[in-house]
């Protein structure tokens, strides 16, 4: 079965280094971003500031990279699962911190507050690789 995926994913990775560049600048400023937007508005944050670079480099870019390509509801169905587990597990292992009463919390109770945010952040992996595919068109035509 790992043969299998790995025949599937090998040429996935198999890409222009300019590419796994763009994508690790791209994640990771929007990274710090979403964590400091996070913070700002008292949503939820990374416990600590490189967490920024584990979740948007070392696991969101292999994973949009591998999801390149799909239609953008394949996308958002494979990107979802793949937060649903970062989700629970950051507030489960307590590496990421929700605020007490968010606005999350406040509009859909705070039993749902990971399973919104996973439905949220499941929309970056297609739009990450429209933006990134865009980007690097631009740049390296």
């Amino acid at each position: 079965m790992l043969k299998i995926f790995w025949g599937w994913a090998k040429p996935k990775f198999q890409v222009d280094r300019r590419l796994i560049l763009t994508y690790c600048v791209i994640y990771f400023v929007w990274g710090l971003a979403m964590n400091w937007a996070g913070q700002q508005l008292e949503i939820a944050r990374f416990t600590f500031w490189w967490q920024v670079i584990t979740c948007y480099i070392l696991y969101m870019v292999p994973i949009s990279l591998l999801l390149r390509g799909l239609p953008f509801h394949q996308q958002y169905a494979y990107g979802l699962v793949a937060m649903a587990f970062l989700e629970f597990g950051g507030y489960a292992l307590e590496t990421s911190y929700a605020y007490p009463n968010n606005i999350v919390d406040q509009f859909f109770n705070e039993r749902n507050f990971s399973l919104g945010m996973a439905l949220f952040f499941g929309l970056y992996f297609p739009l990450g690789n429209a933006l990134v595919a865009k980007i690097h068109q631009t740049l390296f035509r």
